[in-house]
């Protein structure tokens, strides 16, 4: 590989990975949603969606399990494009094929189709300690290992400075919910990051796909704090939403919502994504679960009440 790689990167949290290794500028190609850091959206887009991305939380669920039905991924990848950029490195992910464009879409694109020498670096964030090892994989396969040691050093001592802090603090019992319609919780990296901020985490597990919830069992549950962070969704979209749970009786007598301790994060630009910015997240959770201990600027620009 030349000492300048061309690289494409395929999903928001690579592009950030690569950009905070120090090699924003040998991206040439990046996925339709990456929108960071600032600027980036001057790179042509290689993905598009397969389904229409706008409406409510339902529809788009339906969209895209009426896609899965069809096809493995539910995105496409502009072929033409792709080969004039003729990149060295592509850097995909094999986690979720809602996320990104499936890998086995990008190799018989890339490869099969086209024939391209590109190495494919395919991500699998499950929990914090694999996006750590994601990190490092980025590194290694653009030539940079020290940088990569670096950057995750950096980034573990963050957390744990955090961890530290919130380790003797009261835990209160947090309910997470990453899709609004149907109601689905958040799993993971999710999990780790709440247990590391100071809390108990109620559903779902570190290291497994995020699974649906009922709002009953929610009910049963009755957290003391809600975090809302929709998978792909902005504060202000998350808040549209919201009021298709408003309305149920069952949300209403939730003692976290009479208690105002519901919030709703940017899970689009921090929680969903499986890169360098989970820091952030992480200290959003601190913010949030422990006002009286932990400042971090966050409120009103990374979640709010």
């Amino acid at each position: 590989m030349s000492n300048a790689p061309r690289i494409v990167s395929l999903l928001p949290s690579s592009t950030e990975i690569v950009c905070a290794l120090g090699f924003g500028d040998q991206l040439v190609g990046r996925s339709h949603e990456c929108d960071f850091p600032p600027g980036i959206e001057r790179l042509p887009p290689l993905t598009a969606p397969k389904f229409n991305p706008d409406g409510r939380s339902y529809q788009i669920d339906e969209r895209v399990r009426a896609v899965l039905q069809e096809a493995a991924s539910v995105y496409r990848i502009d072929a033409d494009r792709l080969r004039e950029l003729q990149p060295d490195v592509i850097v995909t992910q094999a986690q979720c094929e809602v996320c990104a464009v499936a890998l086995d879409e990008v190799r018989r694109v890339a490869c099969d189709f086209l024939g391209l020498p590109a190495q494919i670096v395919a991500l699998e964030p499950m929990q914090l300690s694999s996006v750590l090892s994601d990190i490092q994989r980025v590194a290694d396969a653009l030539g940079a290992p020290a940088r990569g040691r670096a950057l995750v050093s950096a980034l573990a001592a963050r957390m744990e400075a955090i961890r530290e802090r919130a380790a003797n603090l009261p835990r209160p019992t947090v309910a997470t919910i990453e899709w609004i319609d149907p109601l689905m919780a958040a799993g993971n990296w999710v999990p780790e990051l709440i247990d590391m901020a100071g809390g108990t985490n109620l559903f779902g597990a570190a290291g497994e796909h995020s699974p649906w919830l009922s709002l009953e069992a929610l009910a049963a549950a009755d957290p003391d704090v809600i975090v809302v962070m929709p998978c792909g969704f902005d504060i202000a979209r998350a808040h549209a939403e919201m009021p298709a749970l408003a309305a149920r009786p069952e949300w209403l007598s939730l003692r976290a919502v009479q208690a105002g301790r519901v919030c709703i994060t940017d899970g689009n630009q921090f929680f969903n994504r499986p890169g360098p910015r989970l820091v952030e997240s992480l200290e959003i959770l601190a913010e949030i679960l422990h006002p009286e201990t932990f400042t971090f600027g966050h409120e009103n620009v990374g979640w709010v009440h």
